[in-house]
């Protein structure tokens, strides 16, 4: 049904079960899966200018750098998961991105017929304040996507 699917991780206790229930539904309907990761932009605090402290290009580079091998580091252990489990896998990071916004645009451009990704199930305040990245791809998603919880 699926031949390929897109899984979400930031390396959090959460995505690592969005992430083994990707796989372990891949290798069952023989699907491959990419693997993807996103990055936040570059904080710009709105007050900076009052306070005097404007990024400058060595402090994105930095920042950038930082985010890389974050997600350099989160994709090599989704990818030994998916070499353990037997499934073929990509990965992708999305530098720069919100992650809602890039996990919609990745999906079809990449082929993907699901997307996988874990959420905390917030509700109440808690979504209000914190958003719901996977509230965001529900809403905009035109590939089917499937929560774990």
């Amino acid at each position: 049904m699926y031949e390929r699917i897109l899984i979400t991780t930031d390396g959090s206790e959460l995505a690592q079960k969005g992430l083994k229930h990707g796989l372990a539904l891949a290798k069952r309907i023989g699907a491959k899966v990419t693997i993807v990761t996103v990055t936040d932009p570059v904080p710009i605090d709105g007050t900076a200018t009052l306070t005097g402290h404007i990024p400058v290009p060595i402090d994105i580079d930095q920042y950038e750098a930082g985010r890389k091998e974050f997600a350099d580091r989160i994709l090599a252990a989704a990818k030994a998961d998916a070499d353990k489990a037997g499934v073929e896998a990509a990965t992708l990071h999305i530098p720069g991105r919100f992650a809602a916004d890039a996990i919609v645009e990745a999906a079809p451009r990449i082929g993907a017929g699901l997307i996988v990704m874990a959420s905390h199930g917030r509700r109440g305040l808690g979504r209000l304040l914190l958003g719901s990245q996977t509230l965001e791809v529900l809403t905009h998603s035109t590939v089917p996507v499937l929560v774990v919880r």
